[in-house]
């Protein structure tokens, strides 16, 4: 049927290859209109504003986390039913993901707008960026629906092979944000509130487009508005499987705001050089994310339809993808990071602090990339647990482990940066260890 891919059958790189591509676009426009809040107000108002907007990073994706790890679990379960060719199941997890969005978006909405100036006091936020970074926050998390919405209507049409409508709305979504930040920030003079509100409407018009499409498709995932309820056993088993990752997410984003902590105790200038650099950095991970979700969606179709042998060698194929990602996205990084940070803005401290970070984290962004398709592939068949063990324990525990330890000896901000490298190999070295020595390929539910 139109707009599903099955990927049961033929060249297993095709397969990732033409799903992957339009997830990595469709990324980099995202990561493109998020970028764009930071250029036009890190230009247009000010250095201590562009901190505050990249500041709120780590606590966004911190309480947005759960929501999202939920998703990949829903993912998980639609495609292993539609590998399987189970059309009622497949209604039923769709209507169950689609229910849980709303109830979801709207949770997070309360949460994050009573939550975000207590964690950003905790956080160690500056004086003189608290105020924007609490109203960017704010303004942010009042529009949670459209972005937990898009993310999990998105998860629908990503586990049934259809991963090009998703790029169509994220680059109308794009042209949108980029007019309204020039429009807010630049002509209105809104600050960082105009930066949020230009994200948020951006996201509602993407969360429109891909729930006006869930209801028109012509397929097994369709959505009939009058349908759309928590069915029966669906929701324990997509929480099953997406709660660990959700978890995981969140654990991994509160280290993420430990390390914002200790970047902050080093004053404005490091904030705003790290948050330049952050933006660039989500260049290089979304795709990377982008072709461990097409790992996931096709071992879980594969998996549903008990094709084993597909799934080990999905296994290595998407391994020598991300590899040869990174290595290509590294080398660019390293030779032209002075002038892509430079777009950020023109002050020398600013452009100082992020090339530091930059030459901390480039050159080892293929162990990131390793860890994340392995991941990728050992959630589409279920094992979502044994992922989130493996983040937790390395990307937060031991990130956790070598600041506290290793900072207060040093007081070195390039202390701070290692922790990614280090964690990086660390969760490698776990999962290809549990890979090889445990037998992984067995029912999931």
């Amino acid at each position: 049927m139109k707009g599903q891919r099955l990927m049961t059958g033929g060249s297993i790189f095709k397969h990732l290859f033409f799903f992957a591509i339009p997830l990595v676009i469709g990324n980099l426009f995202q990561q493109l209109y998020n970028t764009a809040d930071s250029i036009i107000v890190g230009n247009f108002v000010g250095s201590e504003a562009l901190a505050a907007v990249g500041s709120s990073g780590p606590l966004i994706n911190l309480l947005v986390g759960l929501f999202m790890g939920t998703a990949t679990g829903a993912g998980v379960v639609i495609s292993q039913y539609f590998g399987a060719k189970d059309r009622d199941n497949v209604g039923k997890a769709v209507h169950t993901t689609v229910a849980f969005a709303l109830v979801s978006g709207i949770s997070l909405t309360v949460v994050g707008m009573v939550f975000s100036s207590v964690i950003l006091k905790w956080m160690g936020t500056p004086p003189e960026v608290m105020e924007n970074s609490v109203i960017y926050l704010r303004t942010y998390f009042a529009g949670s629906l459209f972005s937990v919405g898009y993310n999990m209507c998105t998860g629908v049409l990503n586990a049934v092979g259809d991963s090009r409508k998703p790029l169509y709305f994220l680059a109308i979504a794009s042209v949108v944000n980029i007019a309204l930040d020039l429009l807010f920030v630049v002509v209105f003079h809104m600050g960082v509130i105009g930066a949020a509100l230009a994200t948020i409407i951006s996201q509602a018009v993407s969360f429109a487009l891909v729930l006006w499409t869930l209801t028109r498709v012509d397929g097994w995932h369709k959505v009939v508005l009058k349908k759309v309820k928590f069915y029966k056993g669906f929701l324990s088993k997509i929480v099953k499987i997406g709660l660990p990752t959700g978890i995981q997410n969140m654990v991994v984003s509160f280290s993420n705001v430990i390390v914002q902590s200790s970047i902050n105790s080093f004053g404005s200038y490091a904030m705003a050089g790290c948050a330049a650099y952050n933006k660039i950095d989500g260049f290089n991970i979304l795709p990377v994310q982008s072709i461990s979700l097409a790992a996931t969606t096709f071992a879980g179709q594969n998996f549903g339809a008990k094709k084993y042998d597909r799934v080990k060698k999905c296994l290595f194929v998407s391994v020598a993808m991300v590899v040869g990602y990174t290595a290509f996205s590294s080398t660019l990084l390293i030779i032209f990071g002075n002038n892509i940070i430079g777009i950020f803005s023109s002050d020398p401290n600013v452009l100082k602090y992020g090339m530091m970070m930059l030459m901390h984290m480039a050159p080892f962004y293929f162990m990131v990339g390793v860890d994340n398709v392995l991941a990728g592939n050992i959630r589409g068949v279920g094992k979502t647990m044994m992922s989130m063990i493996f983040f937790v324990a390395n990307l937060c525990g031991v990130r956790v482990l070598w600041i506290g330890i290793m900072l207060p000896i040093f007081r070195d901000i390039n202390i701070v940066f290692w922790g990614y490298p280090v964690s990086w190999l660390t969760c490698l070295i776990c999962m290809v260890i549990y890979l090889f020595r445990v037998k992984w390929l067995k029912e999931s539910f």
